[in-house]
């Protein structure tokens, strides 16, 4: 028995060692969000890696537990099962850790939450515009007021078909970007002129569909 306990340890200790040279050469994305860039983008930064971490320790807690179970207490020859079904203390213990971690992360994504919702007092206000292949932005109000245009996406065709090496910001260049200041507070109101879009900006912690017929907002 000690040589298959032996074999099957080392089979999971390999198989983390793979696993684990796999995430040191994955990119830093490819583990977690983009770098974030505002307030919001940080705070759901933080919570998604706290949350990563608290399924890591429930992972390894349960597996850990289930694999070391089976392993100790296999059945054996003449082995006679303990006769009970229950533990109060055991039940009463698995209700109030859950509880406490879910009101743990509760608490502070519902407060992120009702701060990606507060778009009062902008600095700047762009209003953007969905439209097949492309956006259009006006800006309203603040710095750059009146000034209107289009921006579309001018990654080659040639990367898109496959027919040379892809750019370091494949499908994100535009021919002309939305430019805003830093630390200001930027409302985008969104709508669209043809069909549903997403306006999208991973390391600004912003995304928001744009609807016809309907003006929503973010920042």
């Amino acid at each position: 028995m000690s040589s298959k306990v032996t074999a099957a340890l080392a089979g999971a200790l390999t198989l983390a060692m793979y696993s684990g040279l796999g995430m040191a050469a994955a990119d830093p994305y490819q583990l977690n969000l983009p770098e974030p860039q505002t307030i919001i983008a940080r705070q759901i930064y933080d919570q998604h890696t706290l949350a990563l971490w608290i399924c890591l320790v429930i992972f390894i807690g349960v597996f850990g537990t289930m694999f070391y179970s089976v392993l100790k207490h296999r059945k054996d020859a003449g082995y006679k099962a303990a006769n009970f079904h229950h533990s109060t203390t055991v039940e009463i213990i698995w209700t109030i850790i859950p509880f406490f971690i879910l009101i743990g992360m509760a608490y502070p994504a519902t407060k992120t939450i009702i701060a990606m919702k507060d778009t009062s007092s902008p600095d700047i206000t762009i209003k953007t515009t969905g439209y097949q292949w492309k956006w259009g932005y006006d800006y309203i109000t603040g710095e750059g007021e009146g000034i209107s245009f289009l921006s579309a996406l001018s990654t080659p065709r040639a990367q898109q078909e496959n027919k040379e090496a892809k750019g370091e910001n494949y499908l994100l260049e535009v021919d002309n970007p939305l430019v805003v200041p830093t630390g200001k507070k930027i409302r985008i109101l969104l709508t669209a002129n043809d069909v549903i879009h997403a306006w999208w900006v991973p390391a600004l912690g912003a995304k928001q569909d744009a609807i016809p017929g309907f003006i929503r907002d973010t920042w």
